[in-house]
């Protein structure tokens, strides 16, 4: 298995904080997919600000053409892919949407298909999503019932905190959730409130969702930020994770990884911050000769795991402080490996050693 000889150029527009633990994860991601690929790859984070997505998506578009980047991997956080993809229709660069695609009816109207109405929008890769909300979300009721959660009713009673009201990947997580809610039977959804994400907003809204229902004993989150603050908020009410309070959470950080060795999350699911590794495989290929319309241009892949305390410790002995470097990701290459009919992404082939 070699390398051809020439190196494409691939530039990330990450929409995270530079010091937002998923984000950096996924940058460290894509960076290790580069070099194991020979691809260039440039990593500029918005940090939340979709104002300012769209003027690193001007800035680019500026640059003279030998620093202008062959592609382009973008997201559709906050729904911000429609301008972006017409912005850079014919600037040259071709476009990746990668974690989030397009997803609302209204923005579709906008975009139509991929190379449809923007040629160079080549496709793009999500992780489902609704996956991760209904896995994490059935685990924690697995849990809570086994801690004898359920109120004097007999019922479990639920708060969710989800990211925001836009992203497609926070929409579908709590889809996935309320499906979750209704398959179980014994549960009672009391509110459902948005944190941006942030831990320290989760805190505040936890706290007062606290006292509006004493009842509940169960908190499900979008991301593990989010977590950890309705678990600090429970714990200067005096409780205990994992003891009279059962937490679920979204994400691959560390101390995420820790809280559910020490039995703190009830649930955890990650794998998702692979998808801009991924897409980089794709690209790889397609510049190579192999396209990868044969597998569709609108890709949606069960990317997530759920951990049980074991895999967590493996996953730290593997893969702690966001070390992906042991990670052959010419592996999953199909121009590299042409007896591999189909991509194959997800991390536990690589949490057991097969990547």
């Amino acid at each position: 298995m070699s390398l051809p000889l020439f190196a494409q150029s691939v530039l990330f527009i990450n929409p995270g904080r530079s010091d937002e633990a998923f984000w950096v994860a996924a940058s460290r991601a894509m960076k290790s997919a580069a070099a194991s690929l020979g691809v260039s790859l440039e990593v500029i984070y918005a940090e939340r600000d979709h104002v300012r997505t769209r003027e690193i998506a001007r800035n680019i578009i500026a640059r003279p053409p030998s620093r202008r980047p062959e592609y382009v991997v973008l997201t559709n956080d906050y729904g911000t892919a429609p301008e972006l993809l017409r912005a850079f229709d014919g600037s040259g660069i071709k476009t990746f949407l990668a974690y989030s695609g397009i997803d609302a009816p209204a923005d579709r109207i906008l975009t139509g298909r991929p190379r449809e109405r923007y040629p160079d929008w080549l496709g793009s890769l999500e992780p489902d999503s609704e996956a991760a909300g209904y896995l994490t979300a059935k685990a924690l009721f697995a849990q809570a019932r086994a801690g004898h959660a359920a109120a004097i009713d007999g019922r479990l009673h639920l708060l969710a905190i989800g990211g925001d009201r836009s992203t497609p990947t926070s929409v579908s997580r709590n889809r996935g959730m309320r499906r979750a809610v209704v398959e179980a039977g014994d549960v009672t959804l009391e509110q459902e409130v948005y944190a941006d994400w942030k831990r320290d907003k989760a805190a505040e809204k936890s706290d007062w969702l606290y006292r509006r229902y004493p009842r509940a004993r169960l908190v499900w989150a979008g991301n593990d930020m989010m977590a950890f603050g309705a678990m600090k908020s429970w714990k200067n009410r005096g409780g205990t994770p994992g003891k009279d309070g059962f937490f679920s959470a979204v994400n691959t950080s560390d101390e995420a990884m820790r809280a559910v060795t020490q039995g703190q999350l009830a649930a955890l699911a990650g794998g998702h911050f692979l998808a801009g590794a991924w897409s980089l495989v794709m690209l790889y290929d397609y510049a190579h000769g192999k396209d990868f319309r044969d597998e569709g241009l609108e890709l949606e892949r069960p990317m997530f795991m759920v951990f049980s305390a074991a895999d967590a410790e493996r996953y730290l002995a593997r893969f702690g402080q966001g070390d992906f470097s042991r990670v052959d990701f010419r592996r999953f290459s199909r121009v590299l490996n042409p007896k591999r009919r189909h991509y194959a992404f997800g991390l536990r082939q690589l949490l057991d050693g097969h990547g």
